[in-house]
């Protein structure tokens, strides 16, 4: 720094550069130029030192020729220390120096102060070092060992607004009289105490005219003396009012991250947005959503018109209950144009709004409960936003401010818009959820039984729990099939995966089953032919891996309850459980068999037999409930709530979901069904051998109308008749002997003839000529419904017939 005196370069109209000693030397070594202040220090002149090697002005040429020397100028950008240097009268000149690398693999500038005729005296240190100080634009103040007030620059006389002489002597606490002076003057205590320098952070009104809040970083530094001793701490403060707030925006955009959107259901969501704008944005926030946006309908791409039909999903205050809201949450209401909801949405962006703006007036006379919150609370500043993701509109978010005095600025819009749009995509991601959700659940409800059939064999009750509410309808499913001789087919099957694909995929698993089980195949068969069908379907959707993508299990169970006998298979599905009647309860060995879709494996199918009223308990993997919960521990609970059942099979069902799935929601869904098995006695049976000789139709009708008649059902004599006798006919015309000759009389009449021939009996129209093929189409014509089975020794062809019966009305019209 120059003096300022008359005599200085600087009066007489400008800096004087030779004051400065400046030298370039290229990377070779060589020097390129030299200025005044070069020849001022050394007094070489230019055309004598400019291409020579610079290392001729070194006092010790010798130091910067060697390698370690020219490997220091190829790796450094800068140097800087005392270099002896060697003057044109021979004398050596130690040098300050400081050289930069002006470019990569570029000169060097080597700059050093060259000696000056006007130096200036000590005292001008002591002056500059008091002029810094209190003409600092940093606020400054200077504390004594007990804390008083010794001094202050201009600068924090005008921050705080209190001159010197007014508060010198006094305490940073009675200063400020505020919470954070605490904190302050605790961290001028330990600089105090220990030497060691401190910097705090506080935000509040420095002066008593400010109106806005400011941040500001207070650094505390010891003023030692010689002796170590510290007799002062040195207080300086640095506005860091605009890092403060750009950090807050940050924290408040993290927290948007990190709490907006946890889950996928569209009010949660709203509530999320409400809470984490107050009260760092806001004090007080509402969410409105478009009415329709749980509809199925599509919503609007562009802006709306007014008016606006919005419900009410969210808000928060930093009062509890939010006493500022008019409007409860749920409830749906019409905002005009002149409303801030309304508005915005309108315009597609967002708006601000004092209190004292006619609209605002206007909005709150429409509902004076409204204007009369807006006064009693002090709202004076209204920010409304859109709430759009993905070029819809979804709804709007507005803010209010009452206890904050600052009113919304355009950096709080861009905050707003920011959040807005990370909670408009999660509530959207919510809103486009719920729809594939609910679309697939009610395909899913569509594709399974509306109402389970209640056949004569067994007692049946089910339930069916769909996950969630997040992760989406599954592909359970259960089934109960009446079959032919009053046999009955139980199913529960679960397909991997959920969504509309697992649905669907259910639906078509649970249509081929029926299919096949009205084919009368046994369980094991069914099943190979099921798991050929999900082959085929995991082809058709492309997958690698069937098991993976198409994948499915399956229990299937036919009971008998003439023979009490059950059969059943499974296809990788959990073992049903049995409740017998005396409370004990067990897990049928059934054998696991592949999961559907893996191919190539056999199934195998077990033969059991079971009491009547014992309890048939199949269900899905999702019953066992928990993640933390083990297979055992499950079917312990299982095997408990079985053994004391209710009064109802309904109730039982009930009592087993309480006791396996103790919580409000399921991880997986959970397909129950519970059958309590009948018998029928040998009473309601009856059951005749019948030898290959035409004879004995005519004495197997006569058995049949004996029987009938002992049963009281006389009404169904002549139809039985005609039956039997058209399949006893058949069946020792076309058949292999052992006939057998069945009657089941319970809430039906079925007829079974059984021979040891596997060929499948065909219906055909018989031309007006023909003396034969009329048979099977009279049993069509005379039962309710017909058909044919294979047996272990053959088939059976049975009929059946409804009770009471009479004539079938078509009767008389047969050819």
């Amino acid at each position: 720094m120059k003096r300022h005196d008359s005599g200085s370069a600087r009066e007489r109209g400008g800096f004087d550069e030779a004051d400065t000693a400046r030298a370039t030397v290229s990377d070779d070594g060589t020097l390129t130029s030299w200025n005044e202040g070069a020849r001022r220090l050394l007094g070489h002149p230019s055309p004598d030192v400019v291409g020579r090697p610079a290392a001729e002005l070194l006092a010790d040429p010798g130091r910067a020729t060697g390698a370690e020397a020219r490997h220091a100028r190829t790796r450094l950008t800068r140097w800087h220390g005392i270099v002896a240097l060697r003057h044109r009268d021979g004398r050596e000149v130690s040098v300050p120096l400081l050289a930069h690398r002006r470019r990569p693999e570029g000169d060097w500038l080597l700059v050093t102060a060259a000696p000056r005729a006007e130096q200036p005296p000590e005292s001008w240190n002591d002056a500059l070092m008091q002029w810094a100080y209190t003409q600092s634009p940093c606020p400054m103040a200077i504390y004594d060992a007990d804390m008083r007030l010794r001094k202050v620059n201009a600068e924090m006389a005008r921050v705080t607004g209190l001159p010197e002489a007014e508060i010198r002597g006094l305490r940073l606490s009675e200063i400020k009289g505020k919470l954070q002076s605490e904190q302050l003057e605790a961290a001028m205590r330990h600089v105090l105490t220990t030497g060691e320098p401190r910097e705090v952070e506080t935000y509040l009104r420095t002066g008593s005219g400010e109106v806005k809040e400011r941040a500001w970083s207070a650094r505390f530094a010891p003023l030692q003396a010689r002796d170590g001793r510290v007799y002062a701490v040195c207080m300086a403060a640095h506005d860091i009012t605009d890092q403060y707030l750009a950090r807050q925006r940050l924290l408040l955009l993290s927290a948007a991250s990190e709490r907006i959107g946890s889950t996928l259901d569209i009010d949660h969501t709203a509530q999320e947005l409400a809470d984490v704008c107050v009260p760092r944005l806001a004090d007080y926030t509402s969410i409105d959503l478009l009415d329709r946006l749980t509809q199925a309908e599509e919503l609007p791409s562009g802006p709306l018109t007014d008016p606006v039909v919005l419900r009410r999903a969210a808000r928060q205050s930093i009062y509890e209950g939010c006493p500022e809201s008019v409007v409860p949450v749920g409830k749906v209401d019409t905002y005009p144009k002149v409303s801030p909801m309304a508005e915005c949405l309108v315009a597609g962006r967002p708006i601000i709004h004092t209190s004292s703006d006619p609209s605002i007036a206007k909005w709150g006379a429409l509902k004076p409960e409204r204007a009369e919150a807006i006064r009693r609370f002090g709202v004076h500043s209204i920010m409304s936003v859109p709430i759009r993701a993905r070029g819809t509109t979804l709804g709007v978010a507005v803010f209010a401010r009452h206890r904050t005095p600052e009113a919304f600025t355009q950096d709080d819009v861009v905050l707003a818009e920011e959040i807005t749009t990370r909670a408009a995509v999660c509530v959207d991601n919510a809103r486009r959820f719920t729809r594939e959700r609910n679309t697939a659940l009610a395909l899913q409800r569509s594709l399974l039984p509306q109402t389970l059939p209640q056949p004569p064999a067994v007692e049946v009750a089910s339930r069916y729990l769909p996950a969630g509410p997040y992760a989406g309808a599954g592909g359970d499913w259960f089934d109960v099939i009446p079959l032919s001789g009053a046999r009955v087919a139980l199913v529960v099957g679960d397909v991997v995966g959920h969504g509309i694909q697992a649905s669907a995929t259910m639906g078509r698993l649970r249509t081929a089953v029926r299919t096949l089980a009205d084919v009368d195949l046994p369980p094991d068969e069914l099943l190979t032919h099921l798991d050929d069908l999900v082959i085929h379907l995991a082809a058709e959707t492309g997958a690698e891996e069937a098991t993976g993508d198409v994948g499915a299990t399956c229990l299937y169970a036919v009971y008998d309850p003439v023979s009490h006998h059950c059969s059943l298979a499974a296809a990788g599905h959990p073992a049903p459980a049995l409740a017998r009647p005396d409370g004990s309860v067990e897990f049928l060995p059934v054998p696991p068999g592949p999961p559907l879709g893996v191919g190539g494996l056999p199934f195998e199918a077990m033969e059991t037999e079971l009491p009547e009223d014992a309890v048939l308990a199949l269900y899905t993997n999702g019953l066992m409930g928990e993640w933390d919960r083990d297979v055992d521990e499950g079917r312990l609970l299982l095997a408990d709530a079985l053994a004391h059942p209710c009064a109802s099979l309904s109730g039982t069902c009930d009592a087993v979901l309480r006791t396996l799935l103790p919580g409000e929601g399921v991880l997986d869904d959970v397909a129950l069904l519970l059958a309590r098995t009948r018998a029928l006695d040998a009473a309601h049976v009856a059951t005749w051998d019948v030898p290959a000789d035409p004879a004995w139709v005519a004495r197997s009708r006569r058995n049949v109308t004996e029987r009938l008649t002992e049963w009281g059902l006389d009404e169904a004599v002549f139809t039985t008749e005609l039956v039997v006798s058209e399949l006893v006919t058949n069946a020792i015309r076309h058949a292999v002997p052992p006939i057998q000759l069945r009657l089941i009389h319970d809430h039906s009449l079925i007829c079974e003839v059984t021979d040891s021939s596997s060929t499948a009996p065909h219906m055909r129209r018989a031309r007006t000529f023909d003396e034969g093929g009329r048979g099977l189409l009279l049993v069509a014509r005379l039962s309710q419904r017909w058909g044919s089975r294979q047996t272990a020794e053959g088939k059976t062809i049975w009929s059946e017939q409804t009770l009471p019966v009479g004539l079938p009305g078509g009767l008389l019209n047969l050819d």
